[in-house]
């Protein structure tokens, strides 16, 4: 195939509102998906996108190109999850048909960040956007407060730090802490700020569907998991109780930052490393009961092995020369023989990862055996009619027969 033109629904519209499975490949296919979608909401853009694809298909094979049409659809939880799922679909659709170059067909700029994505993969040529036009009256104030008060993604940026903030602020006035409410409303909104600025949200979401899967396919994982997150809660709690028993409130300023703060590390780092090391334990299990490579999770349980011990002995050596008097006692040599613990320990995760780099490199690659195309269930017959609008009027019209996949996607 020589183009191929890519329609991208990054929130999965053609999945959560028409119950399309995508991808969706060819003309014929396309057009009954889009007809789907803009059934059940006709004010979808993404209706348009697809129908722009076709445009873009239609030109370019009357230009005697030989191209094909495919929508990728996401998830309605846009960001990582819906880019990795179209990423997923893209690779199993390249895995069965060669293709040269690709026309990337979008609504808009937030489709348009998968651009660097399909370029990884595929030659684009050119990037399509395709703009609807308003009405005026479709334009007005009332028509835009409406629809960005339906915009669940809107909806979860703004709204959920104000919800927040109120019903930590009515907590605290039932219980008459006043002070309270103003310390855990912004603690709880500079919280959700610092989740939002790093993507840290759409770390916690891929952890949340890992977990759902590995609970789903019955994997060690999922228990593992759950266990390491109560290792690391109950560490922390452990660590903010051991420095309330030292210290009061009142005298935080009498010992200082520095051994406050190795207190807290000496009292979590262990609660922690044993959560990393479940957590990893349980990947190992799953990728040996899967029959894959386990090896770079080794190579991480010896890293993490070696910081916990400098961090644990840091911390360790720092309360016995700054509280001295509370009974801290660490020499400066077992410090010392700690950190060259510490380096061989990572000396020896380094030469286990170049042993397992060169092993793959010196496998032979083996050739990827053609992949048949894969029957989907629940699949909905639907006729489009494909006569040419310039055929000869004594031509007899033909009707193709084309196949839309209705239902919900399963997970691989």
């Amino acid at each position: 195939m020589d183009t191929l033109v890519i329609c991208i629904d990054r929130d999965n519209d053609l999945g959560e509102k028409a119950k399309v499975i995508t991808p969706v490949i060819g003309r014929g296919a396309n057009i009954a998906a889009a007809v789907s979608l803009a059934t059940v909401d006709p004010e979808d853009s993404d209706t348009n996108t697809i129908f722009g694809g076709i445009r873009i298909l239609d030109e370019l094979r009357s230009l005697g190109v030989d191209a094909d049409i495919v929508s990728f659809a996401g998830d309605k939880n846009v960001g990582a999850i819906s880019d990795k799922k179209i990423a997923d679909q893209l690779d199993e659709f390249l895995s069965i048909q060669e293709v040269k170059s690709a026309i990337f067909v979008s609504d808009g700029a937030e489709d348009e960040s998968l651009v660097p994505i399909v370029q990884s993969r595929v030659k684009v040529d050119s990037v399509q956007r395709i703009v609807v036009m308003q009405s005026e009256r479709l334009e007005s104030t009332y028509y835009m407060i409406k629809n960005f008060l339906k915009d669940p993604k809107i909806l979860q940026t703004f709204f959920v730090p104000i919800g927040l903030a109120l019903i930590i602020y009515a907590l605290a006035m039932i219980a008459n802490q006043p002070q309270l409410a103003v310390i855990g409303t912004f603690f709880i909104v500079g919280l959700y700020m610092l989740l939002r600025a790093y993507s840290l949200h759409e770390k916690i979401a891929i952890g949340l569907s890992d977990l759902k899967k590995s609970f789903r396919t019955h994997q060690l994982s999922f228990v593992t998991t759950i266990t390491s997150i109560l290792l690391f809660v109950i560490g922390t709690i452990s660590g903010v109780t051991g420095i309330w028993q030292v210290v009061n409130p009142g005298n935080l300023g009498y010992y200082g930052l520095i051994p406050l703060l190795s207190l807290f590390i000496k009292w979590t780092v262990l609660w922690y490393a044993a959560s990393a090391f479940i957590y990893i334990l349980g990947r190992v299990f799953d990728r040996i009961y899967n029959k894959r490579d386990y090896q770079d999770l080794v190579v991480e349980m010896l890293f993490a092995l070696s910081g916990t011990l400098l961090f644990w002995s840091a911390s360790s050596y720092v309360l016995s020369i700054t509280l001295t008097e509370q009974g801290y006692v660490f020499p400066a040599a077992y410090f010392a023989y700690s950190i060259a613990l510490a380096v061989m320990i990572s000396m020896a995760g380094i030469y286990f990862a170049a042993v397992q780099k060169r092993s793959e490199n010196e496998e032979e690659p083996k050739i990827p055996d053609k992949k048949e195309k894969r029957t989907r269930r629940n699949e909905t017959i639907i006729t489009i009619d494909t006569t040419d609008d310039e055929n000869d009027g004594g031509a007899e019209a033909v009707s193709d027969t084309v196949k839309v996949n209705i239902g919900n996607r399963k997970n691989k």
